[in-house]
This record gives C-alpha cells, structure tokens and sequence, in this order.
C-alpha cells in the first residue's frame, strides 16, 4: 500500500479550508445586507428631509429629501433609465448650496438623445437619496475596494424638457451572498471529492 502524500494533502487541505472560510465570510456578508436593506426599507417611509445633512452615509440613501441648489455648476450626461424601464441618458448637475455649503449633486432628468443640454436654472429641488454611478471596476466594487460614489438626489419632477429619472429602489440591491458561500462550499466539496478518488485509484495502482 502506497503512503498518503503529504505534501499534496496538506495544500488540497489549505485549499478546501480556504473555500470554506470563504463561504463562511459570505454568509456573514448575507446577514450584514439582510441588515442593511432592513435600514433602507425604513428610510424610505421616513418623511422628508433637509439636504444636503451634516451626517452623510448609507442611512440616508432611499430617503425622501429636499434642498436648494443656488447655483448649478457642471452638467455631464451618464448612461442610465426612465422611470419606464428605457434605456438612456441621465442628466446629473452639481450645484452651489451656499458659501458655506458641502454642494448638492442632483440628476434632472432622463432624455433619449445624448447630446440633449437641458436650461436648469437650480432652485428648490426634492426627490430621493441615491448614489451616484459606480465607475468602480466589478472586482473593486465586489471586495470594497475604493471610494464610493457620493450620493445624489433624484428629482421627482424633471427638468424642463426631460423625462424622470428611475427612481433608486431597494430591490435593485443585490444580496447574492448566500449563493456566493453555497458555491464556495459546493467549490470545497468537490475538491476533496476528486482528491479522495485521486487517492483511492492510487490505492488501487
């Protein structure tokens, strides 16, 4: 009978330990954002608040706000969707909201046609507490990697000319962890499925 090899063993060993700490993790992950979403359903049904807030974060997003943009400022045009579902182009300004103000990102608008210039003179504006697009590469926004995007409100009555925004909702929000760890535990059973035949066809040899 031939011995077990060691070496191959213990780095099929570390291998299967690291999937299943890796599922493990994932489904830590699940209840974090279980958590999370349960903040954001509250949110939502909160009434409306001032914008910008001196206390920035997760917790504001899905909320109800309202705030003034003094001044718009720059205007550039990101890829995105109507409150119908259509594919297009979303019209995001930043704005002055006073000397000493932290400044105001809001999305106007949604048109169809790209080189659209929307007039916008600012003023009183409400809509809900969204991030801005994610430019982060899947890998980075997988693992947290890099900033986040800041937030923006999207306006619930457009811009002159332009058609609503999609509105953020709660269950465009992932939460695949718990499919992430079944595969990773899926991952490590197989691996040492095919060592222990591996082994046992040696036996045999």
């Amino acid at each position: 009978m031939k011995r077990i090899p060691i070496v191959a063993t213990l780095i099929v060993g570390v291998a299967i330990a690291v999937m299943i700490k890796l599922g493990l993790w994932q489904l830590q992950r699940a209840d974090e954002k279980n958590a999370l979403l349960a903040r954001y359903a509250v949110a939502a049904n909160l009434p409306e608040m001032a914008y910008p807030a001196v206390a920035a974060g997760d917790d504001l997003l899905f909320r109800r706000a309202g705030g003034l943009c003094v001044e718009p400022r720059a205007h550039r045009v990101e890829g995105g969707l109507n409150a119908k579902g259509d594919a297009g182009w979303r019209h995001i300004v930043s704005c002055r909201t006073g000397a000493e103000g932290p400044g105001l990102t809001v999305d106007i608008g949604w048109s169809r046609q790209f080189d659209i210039v929307p007039v916008w003179k600012g003023g009183t504006v409400h809509g809900i507490i969204s991030r801005q697009p994610d430019h982060r590469s899947l890998v980075a926004r997988a693992f947290g990697k890099g900033a986040a995007p800041g937030l923006i409100v999207v306006l619930s009555d457009p811009a002159g000319g332009l058609e609503p925004s999609a509105p953020p909702s709660i269950s465009d929000v992932p939460n695949n962890h718990l499919a992430y760890a079944v595969q990773w535990f899926i991952f490590a059973a197989i691996a040492a499925i095919i060592y222990a035949l591996a082994l046992w066809r040696r036996r045999r040899a």
